[in-house]
């Protein structure tokens, strides 16, 4: 019984809630109907014909809905689409820091601190991507991720996380060049960057491509039209509930065109959006448990490594 009762609160608890809905977006405009119906309320109450026969309204209303309910099918695809790109760039990212970590060999000391950097550079590449999509520059939240060189250098970049994807093929060149990885195994961990530089493009997609702007301007129009000619088609019959049967339908339409914006695109910060900081913590911590499971590590550095890795400060103990 006490688990009945706590859905029920919960259900009410977010019937009732106000962040993540459409209401605060919805309300204004919904309001300027219900001042339209009030207007419209009144010139019937003084005796002017402004009523409309209500089988006038059948046809728009069908059109409409075909139309709401188009755009918000086409907006729940793209988000849909984000999340599924998402969850398999955290698939294709836990399977190359799983290879890497297991299957490269360390030959020298340095191979292991490599080892660990590159691995940063797997979670640097999701937040990176995620601020990408976002617009947003690069930050101290990669700077902790990534050797102060490379930082500096993703500051100056267009798309930083396809420089970090170029890194990490360096990497795995070189150590396919020193006989650290055979040809298999340089050849799995290529499909799985691969991969994640494929769920790049394709949350690049949809953050470009948005709904085509007719479609988008038309629907408005439309909907607008739609809900200043509902007064006239009730006024005759309901008279001064007019106004609330206005309120309460335009806030359901102008909701419902709302949901599909609110959607549309995924990669932001509002409520409604994916928890991408939520999966790229989830990404840093697998990363952190991986490396948890120390391989064994051998003797000195080997001076042919990748330019990027020859920049990065030695540990203590290195040599």
């Amino acid at each position: 019984m006490g688990k009945v009762q706590k859905t029920q609160q919960f259900w009410f608890r977010s019937a009732l809630r106000l962040r993540g809905s459409v209401i605060p977006a919805v309300l204004p405009r919904t309001l300027i109907c219900g001042l339209f119906a009030i207007g419209v309320a009144l010139l019937d109450h003084w005796g002017y014909p402004v009523s409309l026969p209500v089988l006038a309204g059948v046809i728009p209303n069908v059109v409409l809905g075909l139309m709401l309910v188009f755009r918000t099918n086409t907006a729940y695809e793209r988000f849909w689409e984000g999340r599924k790109l998402w969850g398999n760039l955290v698939n294709a990212i836990r399977n190359l820091a799983r290879q890497i970590w297991v299957s490269v060999i360390e030959k020298d000391l340095q191979d292991h601190q490599d080892k660990r950097i590159i691995l940063s550079l797997l979670a640097a590449f999701s937040v990176a991507m995620k601020r990408h999509l976002r617009q947003e520059s690069v930050n101290e939240e990669l700077e902790k991720l990534v050797p102060h060189s490379q930082y500096c250098t993703l500051k100056t970049l267009h798309n930083p996380p396809l420089e970090i994807a170029f890194w990490i093929q360096d990497y795995l060149q070189y150590q396919y060049q020193r006989e650290c990885l055979n040809v298999y195994q340089f050849s799995q961990m290529q499909q799985s960057l691969n991969a994640m530089v494929d769920c790049l493009g394709g949350c690049e997609r949809i953050l470009k491509t948005p709904m085509p702007l007719a479609y988008r301007i038309h629907l408005k129009q439309v909907l607008l039209i739609y809900a200043l000619t509902l007064p006239f088609q009730f006024v005759a019959e309901l008279h001064w509930w007019t106004v609330a049967i206005v309120i309460l339908i335009s806030f359901i339409m102008f909701g419902i065109e709302e949901i599909g914006i609110e959607i549309e695109n995924p990669f932001g910060h509002d409520p409604n959006d994916l928890p991408l900081d939520s999966i790229c913590a989830t990404i840093q911590q697998n990363i952190e448990e991986l490396m948890k499971l120390e391989p064994s590590v051998s003797l000195a550095r080997r001076q042919d490594a990748p330019p990027f890795l020859k920049q990065i400060p030695q540990p203590e103990n290195a040599g």
